[in-house]
């Protein structure tokens, strides 16, 4: 019988204790400034690709982990550091996640370096896929790609919403719909190469949380890119759309494969700000005395951080099946993808909510990191699918019906 296991390799010790090291020594220092000052912040960025954090090959370490375990490990312990300054440096990997899943060997060899530049001049990539009107409904993609048989070129239309990296970005990955009759079987996607006129950011978006990392609608105005630039290449778009008219089924679609690729990654990120906000209120609960004694002694106190570990526990052990089970190619037959991110997700908004509560006044304050943690965890219940959308996964792969 197979010997079963939840010790960490000492490779992937090595691994989360040299990304908590640059998590607390670079990232926290920083992280309330970025957070201020809502701005890139690229001298962190630059730091971390100065020791080996920012790059393909520290992805494709990871991704080369049998277990499937060091990116979540890695996730969680840069997250811990600050989510905004995380995913300024991790959001490159979702456009990185794009091409991996649906491009050539040559597509790979040739756009993912450009999506991090270099370490003295480092630069980030954006995967552009929501829209005004379609978000969840990924089907009603208005963005339309029409190729051009003269010059072999497709030419790229329409607006992007929510882009992480939108505008300021090297390398643009973008899907877009080829044949709008079949819907989200429909669509592909296309690197939009650096400097490629038509192209444009107007505005950076404000928000509530996550503010040190850049986000901006993309709009695309007659945005005409080599042929080459279709991840994946022609004829295999053209075999799967003559599938997708005669009624056979069709996997790989090009938002879909990036969010299934990514969906445990994304619980990984939600449980580092959850464990920072569980780790400040127990010791804040340990040293804040009140009534003659350490708030902790109360009940009240201790059974609502106990609730706090023991949930954050729980997710990270979905997290890592999940992305045990997408490493080792096995089938997400309950959703078990989903299940991870709808579940580190709502753990981090209610483990910040309950942090900032043990806080009281003081947690309410930005004298104290819990309210930048309560900010930035509320996105994990929305983006890359929200609470509900994965929820609609989950019962559909459980029930084979196709709920509504």
């Amino acid at each position: 019988m197979a010997e079963f296991s939840l010790d960490l390799t000492e490779e992937q010790r090595d691994l989360r204790d040299w990304v908590h090291g640059f998590a607390a020594e670079v990232v926290r220092p920083a992280a309330a400034e970025w957070d201020e000052r809502e701005d890139t912040p690229w001298p962190v960025i630059q730091e971390a690709a100065k020791v080996g954090l920012y790059g393909f090959e520290f992805l494709a370490t990871c991704w080369a982990d049998p277990t499937g375990l060091s990116l979540p490990i890695a996730s969680e312990e840069l997250f811990w550091g600050d989510a905004g300054i995380g995913l300024s440096i991790f959001g490159t990997s979702l456009a990185v996640a794009a091409i991996y899943g649906a491009g050539t060997p040559d597509q790979m060899v040739e756009w993912v370096p450009q999506c991090f530049g270099d370490v003295d001049s480092p630069a980030v990539a954006a995967f552009c896929t929501s829209e005004p009107e379609a978000g969840s409904d990924v089907g009603a993609m208005r963005t339309r790609a029409v190729y051009d048989e003269a010059t072999d070129e497709w030419v790229l239309t329409g607006q992007k919403a929510y882009a992480t990296n939108g505008g300021i970005a090297g390398v643009h990955v973008v899907t877009a719909s080829v044949d709008p009759t079949l819907g989200s079987r429909g669509q592909a996607a296309f690197v939009v190469p650096p400097g490629t006129p038509g192209l444009a950011a107007t505005r950076k978006l404000r928000k509530l949380g996550l503010r040190a990392s850049h986000t901006a609608d993309v709009f695309l105005d007659g945005v005409r890119v080599p042929g080459r630039c279709l991840l994946g290449g022609r004829d295999a778009l053209l075999e799967r759309l003559d599938r997708a008219r005669s009624g056979q089924r069709v996997t790989g679609q090009a938002a879909m494969r990036t969010f299934e690729l990514s969906r445990p990654t994304v619980g990984a990120q939600a449980l580092g700000v959850a464990r920072a906000a569980y780790e400040y209120a127990l010791e804040y609960a340990k040293e804040r005395v009140q009534f003659g004694r350490p708030i902790i002694e109360n009940q009240a106190v201790a059974f609502a951080l106990a609730d706090m570990r023991m949930e954050i526990d729980a997710a990270r052990l979905l997290v890592w099946r999940a992305s045990w089970m997408g490493r080792n190619n096995r089938p997400f037959t309950a959703g078990e993808g989903s299940m991870s991110k709808l579940k580190a997700g709502e753990v981090a908004v209610s483990v910040t909510e309950k942090a900032v509560q043990l806080l009281g006044g003081a947690g309410f304050l930005r004298d104290h990191p819990v309210e930048r943690w309560y900010r930035d965890a509320k996105i994990y219940t929305i983006f890359e699918g929200t609470s509900e959308i994965q929820r609609l996964v989950i019962s559909r792969a459980i029930s084979g019906m196709q709920i509504r």
